[in-house]
């Protein structure tokens, strides 16, 4: 088991590539996170929730996610709590509060999936949350020595030496868990800048103190290509890729509460395309493309776009032939109006969309998730696939794509576009290949440029930063003694 320090400490990253180093050893490894917080959700095929993630980790270990591996995702819903999915399905909207009163639900779906987990696989390698240290929490703790404990499953602390103080993070997480003191094995430190022979007196002196290996020394990666579920704030300011002129450019509307914003990965590395995260409207007025994304506080986010007169700004922009998009709840801020009677996502039973697509929202409180496939309408050569997470149900002439969704095998159409205009409740459509070139192309051909069919897989092109994730982290620690420790 991988438990951190803090969070943010690379627990996530370093899995992946464990799981990576598994299955390349033939291994049949499967990666587990009793309870995540995130607003980077996956679906999977059975229609289940996730943290995206343990999605990734599954696709390190070449297996097919299933909710069996994240049977708790904890989703910040604003004032009105934290949205509880439990074993892929919503539970309830829970306050901070409440959930002692929880625990025991929660850690029964914990240890049904790690029951089934273990029956199925050969090795799990299992990701704690946070840190295990807080002292105040331990009582109700589902995720980190409550599962270690539960397995008797060795564990490896990773200290991020990046933030400074990492000897002190070591040492004092080990020392506040002196009860569980025999299931800790060892340390990684992680997010090193420098020559490591600087650090081995520490670490000597750190084995010393604690009576634990030092497991490995991993040097910090810049970009690794590998969406993170951790700093959104920090990675959203990073991710800026500034190419050529003639480059696309687009926009991806900075919301305050964003979600899903590995959506747009895959447009980061067309040659072709430029992609920023911006709400500066001098960053907007040079755009081809904006990009209005998923929000977990729809109402919220649309309120902001109307403060700072972004509405107006686009309104102005579409006239200009910029091209607007809305992805899920962007989607639904394109419409007219979005009617949430029961209060489901804001103080109001009604508010005005940004009407640029002649649709009407209706929110409920029963969640859509499911995996899809399709075609887009006017192209049905163009092929689209990804998942939907949403609430609302948007009303109006869909003609956008044909969609089959594959939980239930229904088919429809799903989305609209009015010309330069068009938004879909399909998160992940960016990873479709032809797809993502059919956008590109539209601005190509309008700047007199020939259209490109094909630059890259991205599916060969994740699975190729798995694989460079894990040449650097095989290469900086001691594999020998952890699969010793992992009893292989």
């Amino acid at each position: 088991m991988i438990q951190g320090t803090s969070s943010g400490c690379g627990k996530s990253l370093i899995v992946t590539a464990l799981c990576r180093i598994a299955k390349n050893r033939g291994i049949k490894v499967a990666p587990f996170k009793a309870q995540n917080m995130s607003l980077q959700s996956f679906v999977t095929e059975e229609g289940g929730e996730i943290g995206l993630a343990q999605a990734i980790q599954a696709e390190a270990s070449g297996i097919i996610p299933s909710f069996h591996m994240n049977p708790v995702l904890l989703k910040p819903a604003g004032e009105q709590g934290i949205q509880v999915v439990v074993r892929g399905k919503l539970y309830k909207t829970l306050k901070a509060d409440d959930f002692h009163s929880e625990k025991g639900k929660l850690w029964d779906a914990v240890k049904e999936s790690l029951d089934y987990m273990c029956k199925e696989y050969e090795l799990l390698i299992i990701e704690g949350a946070g840190s295990p240290a807080e002292i105040n929490l331990l009582e109700n703790d589902i995720v980190n020595m409550a599962v270690a404990e539960y397995l008797k499953a060795p564990v490896i602390i990773v200290g991020d030496i990046d933030r400074g103080g990492v000897f002190a993070s070591l040492y004092g997480t080990v020392k506040l868990l002196d009860k569980y003191e025999s299931l800790i094995k060892g340390f990684i430190i992680n997010k090193f800048r420098g020559y490591t022979d600087i650090l081995s007196p520490g670490i000597k002196k750190l084995e010393d103190m604690i009576k634990k290996p030092c497991l490995g020394v991993i040097p910090y990666l810049d970009e690794t290509g590998i969406s993170d579920e951790d700093g959104v704030s920090v990675k959203l300011s990073n991710l800026s890729n500034l190419k050529s002129d003639t480059a696309v450019k687009i926009v991806v509307l900075r919301l305050r509460h964003i979600s899903n914003f590995s959506d747009f990965d895959p447009l980061r590395f067309e040659p072709d395309a430029e992609l920023i995260y911006s709400l500066r409207k001098e960053d907007l007025i040079n755009a081809d493309i904006i990009i209005i994304p998923g929000s977990k506080k729809t109402f919220e986010d649309l309120k902001l776009l109307r403060e700072l007169k972004i509405d107006e700004t686009m309104k102005e922009l579409i006239k200009n032939e910029v091209e607007v998009i809305g992805i899920c709840g962007g989607f639904q801020m394109l419409g007219e109006k979005l009617t949430d009677s029961d209060m489901v996502e804001s103080p109001l039973r009604e508010f005005e969309g940004l009407g640029f697509l002649p649709i009407r929202t209706v929110f409920y409180s029963e969640k859509i998730t499911t995996q899809v496939e399709g075609y887009l309408c006017s192209e049905p050569s163009v092929k689209v696939r990804g998942y939907e997470i949403h609430k609302g149900i948007s009303y109006g002439d869909m003609n956008l794509f044909k969609i089959r969704r594959k939980t239930t095998g229904e088919t429809f159409a799903d989305g609209v576009i009015l010309q330069n205009v068009w938004g879909t409740y399909i998160h992940g459509v960016f990873e479709s290949d032809s797809f993502r070139r059919w956008l590109i192309n539209r601005h190509r051909v309008k700047r007199g440029l020939n259209p490109v069919y094909y630059t890259f897989s991205w599916e060969k092109l994740k699975n190729s930063f798995i694989d460079n994730l894990t040449e650097t982290v095989e290469r900086y620690l001691d594999m020998d003694k952890i699969w010793k420790i992992a009893g292989l």
